[in-house]
């Protein structure tokens, strides 16, 4: 095993590089509020398929994916889960287009929801948004955690602390600019070295032929793409994941980050493609530690740990260690900007004109009090794919009626809020999670169906969506798209700069006569 004074010392090393990095890279280029939560039009192809690499593919696909496959029903459970992560990039292709067409000054999902159906279902999304985001932190600081305490025994708060420390200190300094810039540099390191890692834990365990006889002879529903209960998981992760995303600001920031249509266009779809191996390596190699009886006592949250440490030698886990770090850096940078755009957004509609300063001040303030309460849950040890469900039933039960009113223009607040509410409390009915809370309930408890992912992924988002689509037709009002444009406007003033790395001109101009 590593030693507990070499993995800590790897991760900070990793975690300074990248934080040096981004505040260098930020010090003469983060020059408004609007360049710290947005980015905009600053994003080509290459760059945006980068950053949503980076950012989507975080240090749960070490553990979610090869959960799936060692607890979830074999290649059938990962194949579900590699389609439903691509599938949310794909969607974007088409709504980031026209959230660019109707909000070309948009920061935050929060404004469209507000400026497309009213307070109401604002402060319904806002919550949404804000649990998902705070829970994928958490989820990534467990996975962060476990990971080093599998590898190296470092003691989970350790390790939750340290990253969240570095992370905030480049993220609070450069925005989205060191955001993007760090998740380009993240990704160039992490697709090599998974595929590199993957490969080498292959050849560890015997190879694939070796590996698939085994898995035939000892466990052969593994390998059985019909599996049933694989096929159960694999649809609800499909509607989970998807559902979910739709609430990722960090997935809003990047539609907008984009160059041009083309370019979120591109970018989406090259993140969507290089997603799907990546998710079924990871959930291959949790399937090969589960078919080969390697598991023993441990939980399949780490399978894919465990086919590691039968692999390769110890000293080779250090490439882990690293691993992990850029992973659950990317994704954290990602979550970090994300709740202080929606923050900053808001403040800006809350207050009256706010200056700059006080806008980032607040939103700096609402990240570090966020990723503290994130590094404490984090650190208790949770697991992962539970964290995520959790989060996932809000997004499905709500995600179909949301975009409804991007397309339509007969939605309207009081029908996509029913719609939404009474597609979470079917999802609620039959959540395994809290069946057995529920079941206890008078009157109502006995009533309860069984808990089944599936039946509650598939019946929130069902019900949601046809109580949606029936309300816009018995509604005789028709919303103007076109007047979205209106409810958001630029976040600059004329202040000038506020970045600590802002660096004006002679001429002491603004946002326009500032070097980059």
């Amino acid at each position: 095993m590593v030693t507990t004074a070499l993995a800590l010392g790897v991760t900070v090393t990793v975690l300074a590089a990248m934080t040096a990095l981004g505040v260098a890279h930020s010090r003469t280029r983060m020059l408004s509020v609007e360049d710290y939560i947005s980015a905009r039009n600053s994003a080509d192809t290459g760059t945006t398929a980068a950053t949503l690499i980076a950012s989507g593919m975080g240090a749960w696909i070490l553990f979610s994916p090869a959960e799936a496959g060692a607890g979830f029903g074999g290649l059938a459970a990962v194949g579900g889960y590699a389609i439903g992560s691509a599938v949310p990039l794909l969607l974007f292709i088409s709504v980031g287009v026209r959230l660019r067409e109707y909000l070309s000054q948009g920061h935050s999902l929060t404004e469209y929801v507000y400026g497309r159906y009213g307070a109401w279902m604002y402060g319904y999304a806002l919550l949404i948004a804000v649990f998902y985001m705070f829970i994928s932190l958490a989820a990534g600081m467990t996975a962060a955690a476990d990971a080093l305490a599998f590898v190296a025994d470092v003691p989970p708060w350790i390790t939750a602390t340290i990253i969240g420390g570095f992370v905030l200190v480049y993220t609070g300094y450069g925005g989205l600019v060191a955001s993007i810039f760090t998740d380009t540099v993240q990704t160039l390191v992490i697709l090599p070295l998974l595929t590199l890692s993957f490969a080498a834990v292959v050849v560890g365990l015997g190879g694939t032929g070796a590996i698939h006889q085994a898995i035939a002879s000892a466990n052969p529903h593994l390998l059985d793409l019909g599996f049933v209960p694989g096929l159960a998981f694999g649809g609800y992760v499909v509607i989970a994941i998807t559902g979910s995303s739709v609430f990722n600001q960090g997935r809003w920031q990047r539609v907008f980050a984009a160059a041009d249509d083309a370019s979120l266009r591109r970018g989406f779809a090259i993140a969507a493609v290089v997603t799907v191996p990546m998710i079924l390596l990871a959930g291959l190699l949790g399937v090969s530690a589960a078919g080969l009886g390697l598991m023993g006592d441990a939980g399949p949250s780490v399978a894919l740990f465990v086919a590691i440490a039968a692999a390769l030698p110890d000293w080779a886990t250090l490439g882990v260690v690293v691993l992990v770090v850029l992973l659950v850096t990317s994704t954290t940078d990602t979550l970090f900007n994300g709740i202080a755009s929606i923050v900053t957004a808001d403040l800006s509609r809350v207050l009256d004109d706010p200056d700059e300063r006080t806008l980032q001040y607040a939103a700096r303030a609402l990240t570090v009090v966020v990723a503290i309460a994130a590094i404490a849950v984090g650190a208790q040890g949770y697991s992962v794919l539970e964290l995520f469900l959790l989060a996932d039933l809000l997004g499905a039960a709500t995600f179909i009626p949301f975009l409804h009113g991007l397309y339509s223009g007969r939605a309207t607040e009081r029908g996509v809020l029913l719609a939404s509410v009474a597609g979470l409390l079917v999802g609620l009915a039959y959540f395994p999670t809290f069946h057995g809370a529920l079941v206890a309930l008078p009157i109502i408890g006995p009533l309860l169906p069984g808990g089944s992912f599936i039946h509650s992924f598939a019946g929130a988002a069902g019900v949601s969506a046809l109580l949606s689509l029936l309300a816009a037709r018995l509604s005789d009002g028709r919303f103007d798209l076109d007047s979205l444009a209106a409810e958001v406007h630029s976040l600059d003033d004329a202040a000038g700069p506020v970045a600590d790395g802002g660096r004006p001109t002679d001429d002491g101009t603004g946002s326009e006569g500032v070097e980059r």
